[in-house]
């Protein structure tokens, strides 16, 4: 999963970046893009590791990444690159000034994610626009275009000349036919209002962008928890009233943004978390281990990891018929262990 982190300037991108990755960067390097990559936490697979003691642990991964140095207002919706680097992130966190401070002026969240979501559906436009002209001219010289097509990029079209982010319209954020697009207001966004140290609230309903998924992040007081050894990080938890930090927060939240949960593979060589959409089927799961395992796709052999703990070990729990074979449309749950049996 990669995340892009986008905001207007001064809105804190670079100290929530470094809040979420637990990374300072030297001053000479704040203008260059920047990737950090976190290991999920996930008490189930630090359990599964010490009942089968593998010699490898895998913990499922973030990438955060934060676009190079540019401006996010008026400036890019001339240039586009700023936007260009985002498109193959998976969803967006979007930073929102909630402080105020010396040279500031008072904080105006709602009016700062209309001016992104501006720019994300201009930049988009320009994409509907240019396919939809493409398409008419291969039309005119008789090539036939597929109608599905044009009519869903007509209906984005729509959406978007009435300044609506795709994201909101489900059956065209997820429609296979636009996946290539890449769309930028389509994909799931998370806003963090970045607040100040001792401010742990939401802004007022009325400061509230209808229908988005938010929360807040006390970014410059995280930076410095990220900075800290474990015993200090605890201290400074319990002072702040903060009882996980924002890394563990966030995740969890664009999890749920993104509709992803985790199922594990177990064995002494390697237990290990995987990620995959909420409702994927056995057989696509199992190709995300390898795509062989799911060509030559037999069975799948699953146990909820709750039933795993209930029983206390894996052949108890076969005792107690919790173990089941499920075949290829298994809707793979959150926690399952699977152990798929598979002939190339």
């Amino acid at each position: 999963m990669r995340l892009g982190i986008i905001g207007l300037p001064q809105s804190g991108k670079t100290t929530v970046f470094e809040a979420l990755t637990r990374s300072v960067a030297a001053d000479g390097n704040r203008q260059e893009s920047r990737i950090g990559t976190i290991t999920v936490p996930d008490k189930r697979v630090e359990i599964l590791s010490e009942m089968y003691n593998p010699r490898k642990t895998i913990f499922t991964q973030v990438e955060y990444f934060l676009p190079g140095k540019g401006d996010h207002g008026g400036a890019a919706k001339k240039d586009q690159s700023i936007w260009t680097q985002v498109r193959d992130c998976d969803a967006l966190i979007h930073a929102v000034r909630h402080f105020s401070g010396y040279g500031f002026d008072a904080p105006t969240p709602r009016e700062d994610v209309a001016a992104i979501d501006q720019e994300l559906i201009i930049s988009d436009l320009v994409v509907v626009e240019k396919r939809l002209e493409r398409l008419a001219l291969d039309e005119r010289r008789g090539k036939k275009p597929n109608p599905e097509e044009i009519a869903l990029l007509d209906r984005c079209k729509a959406y978007l000349d009435n300044e609506t982010p795709l994201r909101r319209i489900p059956e065209l954020a997820t429609a296979k036919l636009l996946r290539g697009f890449a769309f930028l207001s389509a994909k799931p966004m998370l806003i963090l209002f970045n607040n100040e140290d001792e401010d742990d609230a939401l802004p007022g309903a009325d400061a509230l962008p209808d229908g988005e998924a938010c929360m807040v992040i006390r970014a410059k007081l995280e930076q410095e928890l990220a900075q800290m050894s474990d015993d200090e990080a605890q201290e400074f938890l319990s002072e702040f009233n903060i009882t996980a930090s924002a890394t563990d927060r966030v995740i969890v939240r664009s999890y749920d943004l993104m509709g992803l949960i985790s199922f594990f593979t177990v064995g002494e060589d390697e237990v290990r978390a995987w990620t995959i959409g909420r409702d994927t089927e056995a057989v696509d799961a199992a190709e995300v281990i390898h795509s062989d395992i799911k060509k030559g796709f037999i069975r799948a052999e699953v146990l909820a990891y709750g039933d795993l703990m209930d029983a206390g070990t894996y052949a108890e729990a076969r005792k107690k018929g919790t173990v089941r074979l499920e075949g290829k449309t298994y809707a793979v749950c959150d926690g399952d262990i699977i152990n798929f049996r598979f002939n190339v």
